[in-house]
Formats: structure tokens, sequence, C-alpha cells
């Protein structure tokens, strides 16, 4: 079983200012409808806002769904989703020092900081949006308050299209990467057999993790500058930068999608 695991803002999705290849979404469908290849979606989208893009931009059902950054995982048959309560059970064991009101407590005072509204809060994920121009003092305050304390990973990431920082506070049990490595292992794919692809600070850890990395061409400068450290420490990790004019495709988006997914062999088919 092979896995092709993407993003979907500006990764997938075609919702940044760079130009889309207008056929990429087509032939992502047609070439991803193979039995042999699963389609997995790790978002920071909730179950909604994926049926909205889903909609919206024609992509096509992924076999799984990990959402909301990876605290949760559905996965999907001919449209219905069941949710996975077995990913619940792993979370809950793997990071027993978890409290999100405990956390939602302690952070009550930090200005410039904004709880996001609750469709984009669950159990495993507390999130907020930040003033970006004082992004290090702010996380540096966050730290200084939960670091350690409740098994928590701090993931901080930008939305180029608004101009806005945003704070996840997730288990470090219930990320992308481990929402991934939880799919993967259950489908009995190795590790190899993965490609993720992304474009912005919160794929830093399933880009990282020993998977078969896909960084699209329009992806965030900084996140770049991440990965290249990343493999400059550890050689063996595997990431594959689109650079377009693969096939005719400029690399952006779902472009570079599908450009890293021949790279790595994950798809064959003719187009």
């Amino acid at each position: 079983m092979k896995i092709l695991a993407t993003d979907l803002d500006r990764t997938l999705l075609p919702n940044g200012h760079w130009e889309a290849d207008s056929r990429a979404i087509e032939l992502f469908n047609r070439l991803t409808d193979n039995p042999d290849v699963t389609v997995v979606y790790v978002t920071g989208r909730n179950l909604n806002l994926t049926e909205n893009a889903i909609r919206e931009y024609g992509v096509r059902f992924p076999d799984v769904l990990c959402g909301d950054v990876g605290t949760s995982i559905r996965h999907c048959s001919n449209g219905a989703w069941n949710f996975d309560e077995g990913w619940i059970a792993h979370v809950k064991r793997a990071s027993p020092r978890w409290e999100v009101d405990a956390i939602r407590a302690e952070l009550a005072g930090v200005e410039g900081m904004r709880e996001q509204e609750a469709e984009h809060l669950n159990p495993f994920k507390q999130s907020y949006y930040v003033d970006h121009d004082r992004k290090s003092q702010l996380l540096a305050e966050v730290e200084g308050l939960i670091k350690g304390r409740f098994d928590e990973v701090i993931v901080y990431s930008f939305d180029s299209q608004n101009g806005k920082g945003l704070l996840d506070i997730l288990p470090h049990s219930a990320t992308k990467q481990t929402a991934l490595e939880y799919v993967a292992e259950a489908s009995g794919a190795a590790r190899e057999e993965v490609v993720f692809c992304g474009d912005s600070g919160n794929d830093i850890f399933p880009l990282t993790a020993g998977f078969s990395g896909v960084l699209v061409k329009n992806a965030d400068e900084q996140l770049v500058g991440q990965v290249r450290r990343a493999m400059d420490q550890n050689p063996s990790l595997r990431v594959y930068f689109a650079q377009g004019g693969f096939r005719g495709l400029n690399g952006y988006y779902t472009s570079g999608v599908l450009e890293g997914a021949y790279h790595y062999g994950l798809l064959s088919e003719e187009f």
C-alpha cells in the first residue's frame, strides 16, 4: 500500500496568490483513482471546512482525513465519514498529562493572542490568533507558562493570505506527524512509501519525520529554510522541492503535489 498525504490550503488547494495550472486538480483526481494508492488529507481544517474545500475546488474525497492539525482522524467511504475512535484512545494513553482546560486558563491573560472560534477547537486542540509582529515575544511567554507541563507541543504558522499568526497547542502525540504515522502503521505502509506534501509552518514535523517529503514550489520561505537545515543535520531525510516544468506543470499547489508524487514513483500513469 502506498500513501499520498497532503496538506490542503496552498498545497493541494490553489488558494494563494500564485497562478494555478487549470488542469492540475482534474489530473490529481484521475491519477489517484487507484486502489493501490491511499489518499490522505492532513490539514488544519476541521471536517466542515474540509467538505467546503472539496465542494469549492472540486478535489476528490480522501480515503482518510487527518483534520484539525492531526488531532482528529476520519475514514471516508463513498462520501461517508467514520471517526477513528482508536486514535482518541491512543492519544489519551500517549499524552496522559494533557489538560486542555488548564492550558486555556494558563494562557487567558496573554495579550496579543485571541482564542480562535469554537469550531476550530476540540479536546486535543487549543488554538489562537497571534499578532505576527510580536511572534517571538508571545511564543516565549507561552512557553514560559506551559512548556513541559502538559505533554504538549506548540506549533506556530503564518497565514500569508490574511496576515494572521496561528498558534496551535496540541498533545505531543496528536500532530500532523503522529496522525500520519498512525495511519501508515494501520495501513501496513512502510515509512518510505508515504509521500507527504506541504507548504507552511505546521508541516515541518511530517516533512522531517522520515517520510518521503515534498515541498510545493510556493512553499513558505521560512519552512524551506527549516527543512534545509534539518536535512543538513540529518542527511538521511528525503525531501523533494518542486521546481515546475514537469510535464508542462508549474509546480505550484496541486502541480507540485503531482510532481513530487512522480518523483518518488508513487504515481506512474502517463498523462
